[in-house]
């Protein structure tokens, strides 16, 4: 196989559960010995710039240093990769230059080694400080440096520790394969949620053209823009619904005004101007306090205006909101979401709804905007209940498929062959294959806020508590979330769960 990388080229280097980090093709030293298994692409030695240690990366797990850089700069923000991003533009700027081609690192192992004396032509090597290098030269009457072998024998220790997730112990980093066994210092640390790419408001998708839908005369209010609100209104506009938004953080409304939406001041104002109003939040408090709090939903609900709960809630919140509407004469309808974030945007949520009955006939054309099923369930609060019924054996199946997972990495097995394995059975669904192949890839890549899978389990066990009817399942999976939410993984999406399932 030929080759594509040399030694001293710049490089955006990718180990498994990290994004990409900044590093130099490097000669490996002896003590850094090659993988002996095969490897399906070119392998090259890679040294890390900011933890200054070394680790063998397929080729396909490459990128060049400067082409990519506007991309991969962006997908981490811990305080390592900046140093790391740092120790490297130090490096470019020097315009060190290598002239047998080596780099610096490996170039020291040879002279102290071989006990060759440096002549004075020799280039500039780089010298660990702290975490960022900086270039000196090389005294010509010193064979051996006593502040290089220290760096070098730390790259020996971490060189036996082959299979580490990072190479350093606040685990910021990536690092080469090992054959031990991990213990809980191999954990990473919170990376970076990978930066959502913006919404496209104004283009179609191919979904909510092939559904030719008829808009409503209605006049819609939405309040929430966040990772499910956004698609959704991004549909109503779309199949020509007349919307006015508003969002906490009021930029996010500029690109549906610019697709054709108007913008409120509060949700107050949004109630006001709309015959029926949509929210879609965070959790159980954010909705009351959407309802409730200051310029809230209750100042402008009037008789016959309606309002819509979208947001994952439970039953006695549900209930709460529907009695303080209807005693303003408004009509209450509870519509649960079965999806994520790419079924918001392509329009394919299953809508769960419960309530004014009118209300959700008169709500018929969003509904079909927004997904590809609608279900009236009667009551308030039976919508809730049927959602996190489902939430429940979601939240469950993950975990289970994080811990299999994390199981197979233990075990030696390849997991991406697990994954080909598993979509031969009768196991296999779109769900379970996503977010496998999420935990491979390891960026968590958000589509459903694993903060908001823990709440939805949270709120099933508090239901549980009410019936009285045991769910032990759910209570130790709901423990696994928790704890990889305080490891700092909340606005993941909800696969990170095998952050705390491996480690």
């Amino acid at each position: 196989m030929s080759e594509t990388y040399k030694v001293g080229d710049l490089v955006w280097a990718k180990m498994k559960g990290f994004s990409p980090w900044p590093g130099r093709v490097s000669n490996p030293s002896k003590d850094l010995k090659k993988p002996s298994h095969s490897k399906k692409s070119p392998i090259y030695c890679i040294f890390f710039f900011g933890t200054n240690n070394y680790g063998w990366i397929e080729e396909s797990n490459m990128k060049s240093y400067r082409e990519h850089k506007e991309t991969c700069i962006k997908l981490n923000k811990s305080a390592a990769f900046k140093d790391a991003i740092e120790a490297i533009e130090e490096f470019i700027a020097k315009g060190q230059v290598f002239e047998d081609g080596l780099d610096p690192d490996s170039l020291f192992d040879r002279l102290k080694e071989e006990s060759i004396v440096v002549e004075k032509k020799t280039p500039k090597i780089t010298k660990p400080r702290k975490e960022t290098p900086k270039a000196k030269r090389i005294d010509t009457s010193v064979e051996r440096r006593p502040a290089k072998k220290q760096r070098r024998e730390s790259s020996a220790s971490n060189s036996n520790r082959i299979g580490s997730p990072s190479p350093t112990l606040n685990h910021s980093s990536p690092s080469p394969p090992r054959k031990s066994t991990s213990t809980l210092l191999d954990r990473p640390a919170n990376i970076a949620r990978p930066v959502t790419p913006p919404l496209d408001v104004e283009t179609l998708s191919q979904t909510l053209k092939e559904k030719n839908i008829l808009p409503s005369n209605l006049k819609f209010g939405f309040l929430g823009l966040g990772i499910m609100g956004s698609g959704i209104v991004k549909n109503l506009i779309n199949s020509g619904h007349s919307v006015i938004v508003w969002n906490r953080t009021q930029e996010k409304c500029q690109d549906f005004v610019k697709a054709g939406a108007e913008q409120g001041l509060t949700p107050s104002d949004v109630v006001l101007a709309a015959d029926i109003t949509f929210s879609c939040v965070a959790d159980p408090q954010a909705a009351k306090d959407m309802v409730f709090g200051n310029c809230g939903v209750l100042t402008e609900i009037s008789p016959e205006k309606g309002y819509v709960e979208m947001t994952g809630i439970d039953a006695e919140t549900s209930q709460d909101i529907a009695e303080a509407i209807n005693t303003k004469g408004g009509r209450y309808l509870e519509a649960q979401v079965q999806g994520s974030k790419t079924h918001a945007q392509e329009g394919t949520l299953v809508i769960l709804a419960a309530g004014d009955r009118s209300l959700f006939d008169e709500c018929q054309s969003c509904f079909e905007a927004m997904g590809k099923n609608s279900f009236y369930l009667g009551e308030v609060g039976n919508a809730s209940k049927m959602n996190l019924v489902l939430q429940l054996m979601a939240g469950v199946t993950l975990a289970g498929l994080a811990e299999s997972m994390a199981l197979a990495d233990r075990a030696g097995l390849q997991q991406k062959d697990v994954l080909e394995v598993l979509e031969l059975t009768s196991l296999a669904c779109p769900a379970i294959l996503d977010k496998g192949r999420a935990i491979i890839e390891g960026g968590f890549p958000t589509q459903l806020p694993l903060q908001h899978m823990q709440k939805d389990l949270r709120l099933s066990l508090g239901m549980s508590d009410q019936l009285e009817q045991p769910l032990p399942l759910a209570a130790a999976a709901n423990e696994v979330y928790k704890h990889a939410k305080r490891l700092g993984y909340g606005e993941h999406d909800a696969s990170a769960v095998y952050i705390r399932a491996r480690f």
